[in-house]
C-alpha cells in the first residue's frame, strides 16, 4: 500500500532570525516533521527564507561596496545561499531526531530552481522590501542601477517583484527522493527565481512566494496533503476586529468568496488559501490545512487549524 505523502511549508516564525535562533528553532521544527515521519507519512519540506535572504543581500552588497574586486551579489545567489544554510540546519535537525527514534533515514536539500515568467505583472508592481534601511542618497543609486526603492520609516528600503511560480526546475530529483522514502527540503524560500533564455536559465531579481511555490510542489508531487504552518492556529473571518471568528473548516467555493470579498490580508493568509485552493481542484482526495507548528499534529487529525477539502 502506499505511503500517504505530505509537503510541509514552515514559515520563518519557526526558523528564527539569526544563526542560533534558527538552530534552535529548527530543533524544535524538527519534533514536528519527524512525528509526521514516524507515523508513517512520506514528507517534503518548504521553508521561508525572509529574514535570512535580507541580511545575506545586505552583507554581501555591504562587502562589495568596501572591497575592491568583490562585486554584490543578485537576488538569485542571494537565494541560492539561503537555501544553502537553512537546509544544512534542517537537514541536521532532523537527521538527529529520527536518529534518537531508532528512524535511518536520509535527509537531504535540493537546491531547487523556480521558472517565473519575464512577462509577469508583478515586476512591473514590485512590493517585497529586502535589505537595511538606506540614505536618500543610497537610494538614488539604486534607482539608477535600475531596482526599486520604496520610502519606510527612517529612510528607504529596496523592493523586488513576486512573480507566481511557473515550473520546478528539479522536480524529477525531488520525487525519485520521496519515491525512495527519502526526507527532501526543496524550494527553499520560495526557490531561486529564474527565466528561461534558451538553454540557459538567468537568474530573477525576485522572491517568489513560499506558499505558492508549496502548493505548486505538492500538486506536482501529488501530495495527499499540503500544510502551511504560520504564525496563528486558525485562518480567521473579519481579522483584527472584534468580530474575529476562526474557521475550522470550509470548501473550496467558501474560500473563493472569502477571498473575493478581501477577508484574508493580501503579503499573509491570502498566498496561503489560494494555494490551498489551486492544490485542491488540481487532484482528487486531497486537502491543505493551514496552522501553527504546535497544533499541527491535531490538525492533521481535524481537531484543530483549519482544513480545507
Amino acid at each position: 500500500m502506499a505511503k500517504k505523502r505530505i509537503v510541509i511549508a514552515v514559515g520563518h516564525k519557526d526558523l528564527g532570525t539569526n544563526l542560533p535562533e534558527q538552530k534552535a528553532a529548527v530543533a524544535k521544527t524538527a519534533k514536528v516533521i519527524a512525528d509526521f515521519i514516524q507515523d508513517g507519512w512520506q514528507v517534503a519540506i518548504v521553508h521561508s527564507n525572509a529574514p535570512q535572504v535580507g541580511m545575506i543581500h545586505t552583507a554581501m552588497n555591504e562587502f562589495g561596496k568596501q572591497h575592491d574586486g568583490y562585486s554584490k551579489a543578485p537576488m538569485s545567489v542571494c537565494s541560492a545561499m539561503s537555501q544553502g544554510y537553512i537546509g544544512y540546519d534542517m537537514q541536521n535537525g532532523i537527521r538527529a531526531e529520527l536518529i534518537k527514534r531508532g528512524i535511518y533515514k536520509p535527509v537531504s536539500t535540493v537546491l531547487t530552481q523556480v521558472t517565473v515568467d519575464p512577462y509577469d505583472e508583478a515586476f512591473y508592481t514590485p512590493l517585497k522590501t529586502i535589505g537595511r534601511v538606506m540614505t536618500e542618497a543610497e537610494a538614488r543609486e539604486e534607482e539608477q542601477k535600475g531596482n526599486h526603492v520604496v520610502e519606510v520609516e527612517g529612510g528607504f528600503r529596496r523592493i523586488v517583484a513576486s512573480p507566481h511560480p511557473v515550473a520546478i526546475v528539479e522536480i524529477d530529483a525531488i520525487k525519485a527522493l520521496l519515491d525512495a522514502d527519502q526526507i527532501v527540503v526543496a524550494c527553499g524560500g520560495g526557490g531561486i527565481p529564474v527565466m528561461e533564455q534558451g538553454y540557459n536559465l538567468h537568474g530573477a531579481s525576485a522572491i517568489i512566494e513560499k506558499d505558492l511555490a508549496s502548493g505548486l510542489l505538492a500538486k506536482e508531487v501529488d501530495a495527499d496533503v499540503l500544510m502551511i504552518l504560520t504564525s496563528v492556529d486558525n485562518v480567521t473571518l473579519n481579522y483584527g476586529t472584534p468580530e474575529e471568528k476562526p474557521i475550522l473548516r470550509m470548501n473550496i467555493q467558501e474560500a473563493r468568496d472569502y477571498m473575493e470579498q478581501g477577508q484574508f490580508e493580501f503579503a499573509s493568509m491570502l498566498p496561503k488559501v489560494s494555494a490551498s485552493v489551486d492544490f485542491i481542484e488540481n487532484g482528487k482526495d486531497r486537502c491543505a490545512i493551514i496552522t501553527s507548528l504546535d497544533k499541527a499534529k491535531a490538525s492533521l487529525k481535524g481537531e484543530a487549524g483549519t482544513t480545507i477539502a
